[in-house]
């Protein structure tokens, strides 16, 4: 039999408070305009890769993308969007035939149905438009909030900083923006980030987390913020 593990007590017999994790120093104000200013000056204009025509196509391929690679969505999409590229043409399309364009894409029936029902609201309640507030756009079928700031900051032109998988982990394990949820590091960027960078803010934090900063054997020796990064696990 082996021997049970047993807590560690101190010299009065009781157990010894276990120590918590050392939380990382937060950034200088200096530190994140480095980051960004490299950011910039490597891609100065970046780009979200979900392909849309307009801003309904892009607010669909938005609700699509959800736990899917922006590729396999693009894929479905190239067929879907020459034949629906407006609530009503969508709308009409109707939800068995528009699963035969997404069935590639994982839980596609889910998001067949709640974009057939978020065409049917763009057009009762919206004149067939994309709204362009976060409430508006949140009280959409399938549309949360990460879908309501990729739409306000790539259709309007809004600061905002959506946090989605790649954000999310370039946040925490850089140091950056640490946060328990998505709303926690959205909360943190804003406070972070200088009002210089957040308009493409959020595009260079998933480009650097698609391709840099990924989820597993990170490209650390050629991460441009690699000095600045408080990682602890940095690759050689």
């Amino acid at each position: 039999m082996g021997k049970k593990a047993t807590k560690k007590k101190s010299v009065s017999g009781k157990e010894k408070p276990q120590k918590k994790p050392a939380t990382p120093k937060r950034w200088s104000e200096r530190e994140v305009t480095e980051a960004f200013s490299r950011f910039e000056k490597a891609d100065p204009h970046p780009k979200g890769e979900l392909e849309h025509v307009n801003n309904f196509t892009l607010l669909v391929a938005v609700v699509l993308s959800a736990q899917a690679t922006d590729a396999g969505v693009n894929k479905a999409t190239r067929a879907l969007f020459a034949v629906a590229d407006t609530p009503e043409k969508m709308a009409a399309l109707g939800e068995e035939k528009l699963r035969d364009y997404i069935k590639t894409i994982g839980l596609y029936k889910g998001k067949a149905k709640n974009v057939i029902a978020l065409s049917n609201m763009l057009i009762e309640k919206h004149g067939g438009r994309v709204p362009k507030t976060r409430e508006e756009l949140q009280a959409l079928p399938g549309a949360g909030r990460k879908t309501a700031n990729v739409v306000l900051n790539i259709a309007f032109g809004e600061p905002t900083l959506a946090v989605d998988t790649h954000v999310f982990r370039v946040s925490n394990r850089t140091g950056l923006a640490p946060g328990k949820n998505p709303l926690e590091v959205e909360l943190e960027l804003e406070r972070a980030i200088p009002a210089h960078f957040k308009t493409h803010a959020h595009h260079w934090l998933i480009l650097h987390g698609r391709y840099t900063c990924v989820a597993r054997n990170p490209k650390c020796p050629t991460c441009i913020i690699n000095d600045l990064c408080r990682w602890p696990e940095k690759t050689l």
